[in-house]
């Protein structure tokens, strides 16, 4: 049966069963049903037809940015979050390319899923910071809005946008776990967001893995 009008209803498919299990979990505790679950991409774009949910939640990798792009075109309205295993540059421009709303890294808190299914709704939040350029879609330049941030909190916050724990960040950085989360909260505070989830997406959307991106390759060459 089709979803009813304004229902919050979602289908979920990534090829590992264990995920779709916490990801539902997830979705229950946002008050999202989940009307189908499936490991198969091509029987995810099914479901989708039939059963006309509001949210698709997909792995972009092995065939997922090709499920969230047949399903966005035969299912108006769909909301399509990538839920990924990885923060790859490429594949969060072939995702939002594809019609993603949202591309969520899975070494997130669930929590922070659960934030991004409920802020999936408010699309300006989620505007995926890319330009068209020669047929394709290319990632834009760092936003000037960066300025408000220190060397040190620019740097924490891509590493949060990569997808790394307070945990990780404090070993990697050789500071305390107490020391990244005050960064964190000024970071917060100067962004007016209050998550990780939401800082990703500002870090995304103003273009500072795009800078991080552009400076590996620069050390590289």
């Amino acid at each position: 049966m089709a979803a009813l009008s304004g229902e919050r209803t979602a289908v979920l498919v990534d090829p590992h069963p264990p995920w779709l299990e916490a990801v539902e979990q997830v979705f229950t505790k946002s008050g999202v049903t989940v009307a189908g679950r499936t490991v198969d991409f091509e029987c995810a774009v099914a479901l989708c037809q039939q059963l006309q949910p509001r949210i698709l939640v997909a792995e972009p990798a092995g065939g997922g940015v090709a499920c969230i792009r047949e399903a966005c075109a035969r299912v108006p309205g769909l909301k399509a979050i990538a839920l990924a295993s990885a923060d790859d540059p490429a594949q969060v421009q072939a995702a939002f390319a594809a019609g993603a709303a949202a591309y969520v890294v899975k070494t997130v808190h669930y929590d922070d899923v659960g934030v991004a299914v409920r802020q999936v709704f408010a699309p300006s939040l989620f505007m995926p910071g890319l330009v068209p350029g020669d047929g394709e879609l290319v990632a834009t330049g760092p936003d000037p809005a960066l300025d408000v941030l220190t060397t040190r909190e620019r740097e924490i916050l891509r590493l949060v946008a990569e997808g790394h724990s307070n945990n990780q960040l404090a070993r990697m950085l050789w500071v305390t776990e107490q020391t990244v989360k005050f960064h964190l909260s000024n970071v917060y505070r100067k962004l007016d967001v209050s998550n990780r989830t939401e800082a990703s997406r500002w870090a995304q959307v103003h273009g500072l893995l795009a800078e991080a991106t552009a400076l590996e390759s620069v050390a590289a060459g």
